[in-house]
């Protein structure tokens, strides 16, 4: 029994003030987790509801479910691994029955613990067994309409699609730069509820494709619990990205650094190469088995020059040689981790000119040179700022731009 599992059968510990244990939101999928779980318990808390995020995001269920106070609601981020777990409780009289489910997104990741992409997908389409009211799923990404489909699920539960395009009945998505619902409402064949705007989302560093339709998908499983359209909205202007999501780290000489180092798979990658089309790209490190190729022939063509790093360095470069060509590519030996960095933003800083991004976006995990993500991502900002202030020292001393010796 896997802790999601053991979490559930003790959740009636702890109930709200009407005797009911917590409602449970299951969230999984290749990328996006973390920030849609975090995005949805905000858009409950600004809706009134007591709620918290938990699962794989950091706070394990089973300490949520303890919580003396209890909650409304329990937004759990869950795992392959832990769906996996999950998969074995089809003969349990009482098994795992979220309110709301959603899998984001499917892409190849996990391949050596799961055996096969086959597997890692049936894994992922366990979010949906049991399901009592939204079953939230990608209209961009079929694999998640066929795992509704197939699942089994509550009568009653309904299938609720999100996406960047115009939505139709019982969808979510965008109307000329409006988020939109067109799921939880009455009149939802002729008429639409307004959930913020693109513009809005920008302001808060929140306009990239992917994270948008993060936000969509947030606001699918927040209006199920019939959070006010208003309170969705309040909960997005007010929201920011967690570090080491296409944040930028600086902005210096006409070139901006970004910091997506969370982007540890070719899935996450190719949605910062789309926010950032022509980036000088800083890529690699351990891919876990999983082929570069396709990635760096479709996004990967349209970088300005490939910083290649990590020990997996050979399948990169000979992916940049078969299917982009015309791409600079340089390697960067591993070297002392305390190095790499340096020498990468030192290597980028040589190539990029105004105008230009610099974007970490190694598709593949830290563990070969650095102890996180995190760690990686921390880095190569403290690199960029030290890149930066010794720039500003060269300008002080340089007797034309008025400073003196």
């Amino acid at each position: 029994m896997g802790d999601v599992e053991l979490a559930w059968r003790v959740r009636d510990k702890v109930t709200r003030p009407d005797g009911a244990p917590a409602d449970w939101i299951l969230i999984t999928g290749t990328n996006g987790k973390t920030t849609t779980t975090q995005m949805t318990a905000a858009m409950l808390v600004a809706g009134g509801l007591r709620a918290a995020p938990c699962g794989n995001i950091g706070i394990p269920v089973l300490d949520a479910v303890r919580d003396p106070a209890g909650f409304d609601a329990l937004v759990v981020e869950i795992s392959s691994h832990q769906l996996w777990y999950l998969s074995h409780q089809v003969d349990s009289p009482d098994p795992v029955s979220p309110h709301a489910s959603v899998c984001l997104n499917l892409a190849a990741d996990h391949l050596k613990w799961h055996g096969s992409f086959e597997a890692y997908r049936d894994a992922k389409a366990v979010v949906y067994a049991h399901t009592r009211v939204a079953c939230v799923y990608n209209r961009a990404d079929e694999a998640t309409m066929r795992m509704v489909e197939d699942a089994e699920v509550v009568e009653g539960a309904r299938a609720i699609g999100f996406g960047l395009d115009v939505p139709g009945p019982s969808d979510l998505g965008l109307v000329e730069g409006i988020l939109v619902d067109r799921a939880f409402l009455d009149a939802r064949r002729t008429s639409a509820l307004e959930l913020g705007t693109v513009a809005e989302l920008a302001r808060q560093g929140l306009a990239a494709p992917h994270v948008v339709a993060n936000a969509l998908a947030a606001a699918a499983l927040a209006r199920s619990l019939d959070v006010d359209p208003t309170a969705v909205r309040e909960a997005l202007r007010g929201f920011r990205l967690d570090a080491h999501r296409i944040e930028v780290v600086s902005t210096a000489g006409g070139v901006t650094w970004v910091d997506d180092s969370k982007a540890t798979n070719p899935h996450a990658a190719a949605s910062s190469l789309a926010a950032y089309p022509g980036a000088i790209w800083v890529v690699g490190g351990l891919l876990k088995g999983v082929d570069i190729a396709a990635l760096v022939a479709g996004r990967g063509s349209t970088a300005k020059t490939a910083v290649v790093i990590g020990v997996d360095r050979a399948p990169i470069v000979a992916a940049f040689a078969r299917h982009a060509p015309s791409v600079p590519v340089i390697e960067v030996d591993p070297g002392e981790t305390e190095d790499v960095m340096a020498r990468v933003v030192q290597i980028a800083a040589g190539v990029a000119r105004d105008g230009d991004v610099v974007l970490l976006a190694p598709a593949a995990a830290s563990f070969d040179q650095f102890s996180s993500y995190a760690d990686r991502g921390e880095r190569f900002a403290a690199a960029v700022r030290e890149l930066s202030t010794r720039g500003a020292d060269d300008e002080h001393d340089d007797p034309a731009s008025g400073g003196g010796a």
